[in-house]
């Protein structure tokens, strides 16, 4: 099994790709499940509806996963803001979540962005029972500052993120662990150390650009 250690470039990809095709199975396999409703004469309304949320649930997921995993435009490039948060909010949406963008416009440096939507990604692992995450981008497009509040019944910190923050990840990596891991690569890699820790009831998310 590959570790934080050992883990190389297609590694990386390998198991990024596995959690993608994971987040996938499920609308994909509900869209299936209509397609076969239809194809047995059942309730054609019901099935409809099914394939409806699924493709929508599926759309969302490869939308976010594109900018978030995904080269996004070629290397060096910058991702709009603009787009970074609709994409970010048809992702949270399908869910028990809701998400309050809270930041300017414009272009950002592309593993700055990246890191920003895998941090929403983790704001929704703190909130297991579902609740509201208040995202907001200060500083300058150059140098910027991103908290994300997250509030809700059962707020936790994302268990795997904050190992890695903390230095306490075991070292073993698989398709569960691999985006928490590939954020905190994203955040050394983009000069924005990670903080995570407990406001009263709420979880904070933080990351801040040193250079």
């Amino acid at each position: 099994m590959s570790t934080i250690f050992t883990l190389s470039a297609s590694d990386l990809s390998a198991l990024l790709c596995s959690r993608v095709c994971h987040d996938l199975i499920s609308p994909v396999g509900a869209i299936n499940n209509g397609l076969e409703l239809l194809d047995e004469g059942g309730a054609d309304e019901d099935a409809m509806n099914l394939i409806r949320a699924s493709a929508r649930t599926a759309s969302a997921r490869v939308q976010f996963a594109r900018i978030a995993f995904g080269a996004a435009g070629s290397a060096g490039s910058t991702i709009d803001l603009r787009s970074a948060r609709e994409i970010s909010e048809g992702y949270v949406s399908i869910g028990k979540h809701r998400l309050h963008w809270r930041g300017p416009d414009g272009q950002m440096v592309k593993n700055r962005a990246k890191l920003l939507l895998n941090l929403v990604s983790a704001a929704i692992s703190a909130l297991p029972r579902g609740g509201d995450i208040d995202l907001a981008i200060g500083g300058t497009l150059e140098q910027p500052h991103f908290l994300l509040r997250c509030r809700g019944n059962g707020a936790r910190p994302p268990q795997f993120l904050t190992d890695f923050v903390l230095g306490k990840a075991t070292g073993a990596l698989d398709a569960n662990s691999i985006q928490a891991y590939y954020t905190w690569r994203l955040s050394a890699e983009s000069g924005m150390p990670l903080a995570i820790r407990k406001d009263g009831a709420d979880i904070l998310i933080e990351a801040r650009a040193l250079r």
